[in-house]
């Protein structure tokens, strides 16, 4: 297949892991306007190469033509969450959203391999048009915490290094990362009410704040300098003492202001 052809068979997979990527990152937000914690931090995706994907296809003695429709890691969507639990909250959310449709699953954290490998993979159809054409893409998602991630990021680079032949002693060494990988996960789940509930509360006076710093903005333009000037003061004052109560009842008097501004306005 010419290399110019390559790339347009390509282009659907790469629309489907721009829409995947940007409908998680929507949810990550979602969550955070909301001042909600999210069981996703943080997401991206990639197609492989031509390169990757021929290479693939040589080691598992799949013939060119056949390519596309035997290897379904070509689109991949990488999840990353903050605990194992996480992880299977994000499972069940993707089994029941609607635009896609979950083909396979393999729980490689409850069944590590053999290297010490552990996340949870997903294969999924997803349907996309492009400009010539619809048709439904294979998207592979790998969902885990940021120390599995941390982890097989490393192994990956020496599988690579190594052409997946590993030497013994590093092999040892990587699974005994494996298990201190196990550790803080375990560590991170016994505390993780007290983070989500930092996280949590992190989230909504960042909220507040925006909320404030918008309507001081909008009456920027119409109320006397005196009168900003004293609502901005009071407004630092109240954060830096971290007051939240006191800062919402300066949010409620600001878009009552904003209010009576926007009324005399349709009144002129």
């Amino acid at each position: 297949m010419k290399l110019r052809l390559w790339r347009e068979r390509l282009h659907p997979y790469e629309l489907a892991v721009q829409e995947l990527v940007m409908k998680l990152q929507f949810v990550i937000k979602e969550h955070t306007d909301c001042g909600v914690y999210c069981p996703i931090e943080k997401v991206n995706g990639r197609v492989k190469s031509i390169s990757s994907i021929l290479s693939k296809a040589e080691r598992k003695g799949i013939p060119v033509e056949e390519v596309l429709d035997r290897i379904e890691d070509i689109a991949g969507i990488r999840i990353i969450c903050q605990f194992e639990e996480d992880i299977y909250q994000v499972v069940e959310y993707l089994r029941s959203r609607t635009d896609m449709k979950v083909t396979s699953e393999i729980d490689y954290i409850a069944h590590p391999k053999p290297s010490g490998y552990r996340s949870y993979h997903m294969v999924i159809e997803y349907r996309v048009q492009t400009s010539f054409e619809s048709c439904t893409i294979p998207v592979e998602i790998q969902i885990r915490t940021l120390a599995m991630d941390f982890w097989a990021v490393v192994e990956h680079s020496l599988q690579y290094k190594y052409e997946e032949k590993i030497p013994d002693r590093i092999r040892r060494r990587l699974m005994t990362s494996a298990e201190a990988v196990i550790s803080l996960d375990e560590e991170m789940t016994a505390i993780r009410d007290d983070i989500k509930e930092a996280q949590t509360a992190f989230h909504k006076k960042a909220n507040l704040v925006q909320d404030i710093m918008n309507s001081l903005g909008v009456l920027s333009k119409t109320v006397a300098d005196e009168k900003l000037m004293t609502l901005q003061n009071r407004f630092f004052e109240l954060y830096n003492q971290g007051n939240m109560e006191e800062l919402r009842q300066l949010r409620d008097e600001i878009d009552l202001l904003c209010k009576m501004q926007l009324q005399e306005k349709l009144n002129l």
